[in-house]
C-alpha cells in the first residue's frame, strides 16, 4: 500500500516560502501536499536583491527557464562585489566569482602569482580573473564552455511571485490568514497544527518556519535558542530605497563602506536598489538616512524601508517537527548576498533528509542541525574577515572593527594565510579559495611566503605562464558583447543599453 502523502505546511511566504514551496511542491508531486499559509497584511523584509551563483543551479533544479525567470524578475547577470573603501578611504578591490590563474594540483595559483612578483612582474592579481576583468569591462555572455561563473541581482519581490505561480501549477495550496497561534502536541510537543485568525486550524507533519525574523514556529513555539554574533559583526540597522535607473546595469553589485558601516548598490533591469547598513551604536537611523538619500541616483521610487536585525543563528535550526527556513533560522548581514543562498541550503537539505513516513528521524533532525550551523559559521567568518581586516582608523567604528577578537576559526585562516599564502576549503563549504584570497589581499592582507613548487619555474617559463593567462582573459573579454545589451537580447528586455 502507499502511504499517505506527507503533509507540509510552511509558514510565512515571501523569498523564504514561496522558495521552499516551489522546490517541494515540483520535486515531491503526490508524495506530499505543500500548504503555504501567509497574510498580506504582514509585509517581508525583501531586500535580498543580490545572489550568489549556486542560485543558478538551485533554478535549473526546478527546470525554470532562465530567460523566463530573468524577465519576470527584471534580473541582471553579477559577476562579483566590487568593494570600496573597506581597506582604507578611497581604495578598493574586487570579490569576483570563479578562479584566478590556473592552480596547479599542489597550489593555489596565488602562489605563482607572489613568486612572479617577487620576480618584478607588476601585474595585478585582478587581470587572470575572467569574471572580474569582465565585470570591469561591464561585459557578459554565456560562453560556450560555460567557464564564466554568475550569478543574478534580482527583484526578491517579483522572484517570490514568480515561485508562487510555479508552486501553484505544481499543486501547492496557499491560505490567506494570520497565524494567531501555534498548537503543540500534549504529548510529544511537536506541532500539531497552526492556529489561523477566525479560529481556522491548518494540520500538517512537517512545518516549515517561514516567518521572518518573528521566527513564531521555531522560538516563539519551541524556543530554539539564538547565538548572538553582534560582537563580531555590530552592523543591526537597514535603509533600502529603490529609485529609477540613470544608466546602463552593469554585471556588479557595489559595496560602499562609510564611517559606521556600508551601503549597497544593485542595479536591476527597470530600477536600481540602494541601502544602507550601519551600526546604531555610532549612528542615528536620521543621520543614516540623510547619507542615504544624499548619496543615491536617480529618482527615489519608493519610501524607506527600515530593517533591524541582530546577526546570529538558531542553536536548532529544526526542533521535532518544524524547520527554519530564512530569516526564522538567523541572519548574516547582506555583505556577501549569502540570505537568499541559505534558503537554498536549507531547501535542499530538507528535501534530502525528508522524514520517511509522518515523523522526522531524530538522526536526520541532528544532521540537518550540523550541517546548517556549520555553513552558517563559515559565512559568518568571511562576513568577519571584511571587518576586521581592515587599515582604517579614521572612526570609532572602524577602530573598533579593526580590534576586535574574532573567532579561532578565522584567525586560525588569517594566520595561515599571512605566514604561507594558503587557504583551504573545508567540508564543502560556501566560499571557495579564490573568494578567501581576493578579499584577503583585497583588504591588505600579503602573505609573508608562498609555496615552493612556484619557484620551480625558470623564469621564462613564468613569464610565459603569466603573459598567456593574462592574454586569454583579455582576448575572451574584448570578445564579449555589453552587459545591458546581452540582457535586452536575451530576455527581449528594455534596460537603458543605449543611454
Amino acid at each position: 500500500m502507499n502511504p499517505e502523502p506527507l503533509r507540509i505546511v510552511v509558514a510565512g511566504g515571501g523569498t523564504a516560502g514561496w522558495m521552499a514551496a516551489a522546490a517541494l511542491a515540483r520535486t515531491l508531486g503526490p508524495v506530499a501536499t505543500v500548504t503555504l499559509v501567509e497574510s498580506e497584511a504582514i509585509g517581508t523584509v525583501g531586500v535580498g536583491e543580490s545572489t550568489i551563483p549556486p542560485l543558478v543551479a538551485y533554478n535549473r533544479l526546478l527546470n525554470i527557464a532562465e530567460a523566463d525567470f530573468m524577465r519576470a524578475t527584471q534580473a541582471t547577470f553579477k559577476l562579483g562585489i566590487a568593494f570600496e573603501n573597506w581597506k582604507a578611504a578611497g581604495e578598493s578591490y574586487f570579490h569576483s566569482f570563479g578562479g584566478t590563474g590556473r592552480d596547479h594540483w599542489s597550489a593555489g595559483f596565488q602562489h605563482f602569482w607572489l613568486h612572479g612578483r617577487a620576480r618584478g612582474h607588476a601585474q595585478p592579481y585582478d587581470d587572470y580573473c575572467l569574471e572580474l576583468m569582465a565585470a570591469r569591462a561591464g561585459r557578459f555572455a554565456h560562453l560556450p564552455d560555460g567557464r564564466m561563473n554568475y550569478a543574478y541581482q534580482l527583484d526578491s519581490g517579483l522572484y517570490a511571485a514568480f515561485l508562487r505561480r510555479l508552486a501553484e501549477a505544481d499543486g501547492a495550496t496557499r491560505i490567506e490568514g494570520r497565524i494567531a497561534h501555534v498548537e503543540l502536541d500534549s504529548e510529544s510537543g511537536a506541532i500539531a497544527a497552526l492556529r489561523l485568525d477566525g479560529d481556522r486550524r491548518v494540520e500538517g507533519d512537517l512545518f516549515l518556519d517561514c516567518t521572518g525574523f518573528r521566527a513564531l514556529l521555531i522560538e516563539g513555539a519551541l524556543h530554539a535558542g539564538f547565538d548572538d554574533w553582534t560582537h563580531w559583526l555590530p552592523c543591526d540597522r537597514a535603509i533600502a530605497v529603490q529609485t529609477a535607473s540613470v544608466r546602463p546595469p552593469v554585471p556588479y553589485t557595489r559595496a560602499i563602506a562609510h564611517d559606521a558601516g556600508w551601503q549597497w548598490r544593485i542595479p536591476l533591469q527597470h530600477r536600481q536598489g540602494n541601502g544602507i547598513v550601519w551600526c546604531s551604536r555610532y549612528l542615528s537611523e536620521e543621520q543614516a538616512l540623510d547619507h542615504l538619500l544624499s548619496s543615491v541616483e536617480g529618482q527615489v521610487l519608493t519610501e524607506p524601508n527600515r530593517i533591524r536585525f541582530t546577526t546570529g543563528a538558531r542553536r536548532r535550526q529544526w526542533v521535532k517537527n518544524c524547520v527554519a527556513v530564512g530569516l526564522s533560522g538567523g541572519f548574516m548581514e547582506p555583505l556577501e548576498s549569502t540570505s537568499i543562498h541559505l534558503i537554498q541550503r536549507a531547501v535542499l537539505s530538507i528535501l534530502r533528509l525528508l522524514p520517511v513516513g509522518q515523523r522526522p528521524d531524530p538522526a536526520d533532525i541532528a544532521e540537518f542541525n550540523e550541517q546548517q550551523m556549520t555553513d552558517m559559521v563559515q559565512i559568518r567568518d568571511f562576513l568577519i574577515l571584511h571587518y576586521k581586516a581592515t587599515e582604517r582608523r579614521d572612526s570609532p567604528f572602524w577602530r573598533q572593527c579593526a580590534g576586535m577578537e574574532v573567532p579561532e576559526t578565522l584567525a586560525h585562516r588569517m594566520d595561515l594565510f599571512a605566514r604561507t599564502g594558503r587557504v583551504f576549503r573545508k567540508n564543502e563549504e560556501l566560499f571557495a579559495e579564490n573568494s578567501w584570497v581576493q578579499v584577503m589581499m583585497g583588504q591588505g592582507l600579503m602573505p609573508a611566503a608562498y609555496h615552493p613548487v612556484a619557484a620551480k619555474l625558470r623564469d621564462d617559463e613564468l613569464d610565459r605562464l603569466l603573459a598567456g593567462l593574462r592574454r586569454e582573459v583579455a582576448e575572451t573579454v574584448q570578445g564579449l558583447p555589453g552587459h545591458a545589451a546581452y540582457v535586452d537580447h536575451y530576455c527581449g528586455a528594455r534596460t537603458g543599453a543605449a543611454a
